[in-house]
């Protein structure tokens, strides 16, 4: 089988990742949730569910482009005040952020793919918020979008952290 080349970059990255773990000051852990999404909060909505949402690509001139298709479930939460917990990477220079992507997975490892559209939601909270790392649950109201092909399948207005 031949393997592409970022796909045996990948594999040399991940090989010397090794010895650069022994080198780690003590105490320091890998994270153990790269692979799974954050937890469900108390009354709030799963990645589980969020990511049931098909993405329809087509392709133009080198460009991909993306369309979701929302199953029953996730059309019913449009326009509905939702509860959700996952990573937050700012979009804004600043400690504070009023404008900023949830992520489904932790941004741990520089060699981890893009998040699909259906792995983020871009959050408007109304007072902003400081930015830190682990697990942070907000809510606020969940549209619905992506139609313009634009890859942006999620948003929350009016959020805040819970």
């Amino acid at each position: 089988m031949r393997r592409s080349g970022l796909a045996l970059a990948m594999i040399v990255a991940c090989a010397s990742y090794a010895p650069a773990q022994a080198q780690r000051p003590a105490g320091l852990q890998p994270s153990e949730s790269v692979w799974r999404p954050a937890a469900t909060p108390p009354g709030g909505v799963s990645w589980a569910v969020l990511e049931s949402t098909e993405e329809v690509q087509r392709q133009a001139s080198g460009i991909v482009y993306s369309k979701p298709r929302f199953p029953q479930q996730v059309r019913a939460l449009h326009g509905k005040r939702i509860k959700v917990s996952g990573y937050m990477l700012p979009l804004q220079n600043g400690a504070r952020q009023s404008h900023f992507v949830l992520l489904a997975y932790p941004p741990d490892c520089p060699f981890h793919l893009n998040p699909a559209p259906d792995q983020f939601i871009e959050i408007r909270v109304s007072q902003p918020v400081s930015v830190r790392e682990g697990v942070r649950t907000f809510e606020g109201t969940l549209m619905l979008g992506g139609e313009d092909e634009g890859g942006v399948f999620y948003t929350m207005t009016s959020g805040r952290e819970v």
